[in-house]
């Protein structure tokens, strides 16, 4: 935002979603509270540079919000409309708005209510995460386009269609039943996690990361944790985060080629998220139940803990993916869970369960169990043949530089 320093861009990311909230929950109109929220967002980057900081800059916001809603429905019928669904859905002591500088009792939770709104069950999963980096996190549609590889005015067309199937729905601007928590919760904590993954392996394009969206995913999987802190899986999800994003400056080389985990240079790894991802896996376990997102971060905590690849708790890591496995029975987790076997019983004992994985159609299309298998290829000393399996996963990735470092690998097994 033109005119201001980080620190206030930061912060005006930070309020947006939960003065949405707020005038979302008062008027039930998240589309209108939305598109005010944005202009009063605009006059923040436009005033607060030469007036300075408000003393209560939420409530500021709030004001200028309430304000532009206002005059958007000064028709009668326009105001008929509005006034039925208030009436329906909020107590009269909130009809009108309090002081700028009042406190919002129920604010605290608006972020909240908010993922769990764009989030909704009835959105695909790709309307999702548009609609939640784009309300939630704070990014225009030209930024949630170009991490998508998609037009501008594509990725504008999916968040308006979310935006209406959202308004269509009638869902009432509030937290979910008690019963209804884990289906809810669950959409929110998924939607995160694909958001973290294309941003910490894209799935396809000349970048093989894109770390502006792995740190939104922490940055939105930290504010869920800080509303609910002793959530088993909202803590693991945020600890996998941390944990695997840690690894983000060993990835790459200077010219942006990809470093397997194996061959990364571990001091460039940042000990202070891998120590708080740690600590928050480990004190996540023992209050158990244990979930999938918690099971694949004590994963991620063994391989941060070792000082090198050939210190790595193998044995430990195939007997977590034997629980992730009865947990999350996914074609990632069982090709996972095949590398881990033959890291402890060897590259033959590990074909033969690829093997079986294939033979009982375990598996769907893609390049990853070419991956897997030309790396135990590999690893028993079949050069020829592993070199086979990278060309051929190559040519069905869709990440640049994936192919590059696949192509490269099959090269040198050549030579």
């Amino acid at each position: 935002m033109t005119g201001l320093d980080p620190a206030a861009e930061d912060l005006l990311r930070e309020l947006a979603p939960q003065v949405v909230g707020v005038l979302t929950r008062r008027f039930g109109d998240f589309t209108a509270a939305e598109d005010a929220v944005q202009e009063a967002l605009l006059a923040a980057a436009l005033q607060w540079p030469a007036e300075g900081l408000p003393a209560n800059p939420r409530g500021w916001l709030i004001q200028v919000a309430q304000r532009r809603m206002t005059e958007e429905v000064r028709s009668e019928q326009a105001r008929r409309r509005r006034e039925d669904r208030v009436a329906g859905q909020v107590p009269a002591d909130q009809w009108s708005v309090p002081p700028a500088d009042a406190e919002d009792a129920g604010g605290r939770d608006d972020t909240l209510l908010l993922l769990f709104l764009c989030c909704h069950p009835a959105l695909s999963p790709a309307s999702a995460i548009a609609l939640t980096l784009r309300s939630v996190g704070g990014l225009t549609t030209g930024q949630i386009a170009d991490a998508f590889l998609v037009p501008e005015a594509t990725m504008g067309q999916r968040i308006s269609r979310a935006k209406q199937r959202i308004r269509s729905s009638k869902v009432p601007f509030r937290l979910p039943e008690p019963e209804d928590w884990p289906d809810r919760l669950g959409s929110v904590l998924h939607v995160l996690y694909l958001i973290f993954n294309e941003g910490y392996a894209t799935s396809a394009g000349p970048d093989l990361q894109r770390v502006e969206l792995s740190r939104e995913a922490i940055r939105l999987t930290r504010a869920l944790h800080t509303l609910l802190p002793e959530h088993g899986e909202v803590t693991g999800l945020l600890a996998l985060m941390l944990l695997n994003h840690a690894r983000s400056r060993a990835r790459t080389s200077s010219a942006g080629e990809l470093i397997p985990l194996a061959d990364q240079d571990r001091s460039r790894w940042d000990a202070e998220a891998i120590a708080e991802g740690v600590a928050l896996i480990t004190a996540a376990l023992p209050r158990g139940p244990v979930g999938p997102y918690q099971v694949q971060a004590a994963i991620a905590a063994v391989h941060d803990e070792a000082a090198t690849a050939e210190k790595t708790d193998w044995p430990q890591i195939l007997a977590l993916y034997g629980v992730l496995e009865r947990l999350a029975p996914t074609p990632v987790v069982a090709l996972n869970r095949v590398v881990a076997t033959a890291m402890v019983h060897g590259p033959a004992v590990g074909l033969a369960e690829l093997d079986a994985l294939e033979s009982a159609g375990r598996l769907t299309g893609g390049h990853r169990p070419a991956v897997v298998r030309g790396y135990l290829l590999e690893l028993s000393g079949d050069a020829a043949g592993a070199a086979e399996q990278y060309r051929a996963a190559a040519r069905h990735t869709a990440s640049l530089p994936e192919r590059h470092h696949l192509t490269i690998r099959a090269a040198r097994l050549t030579r």
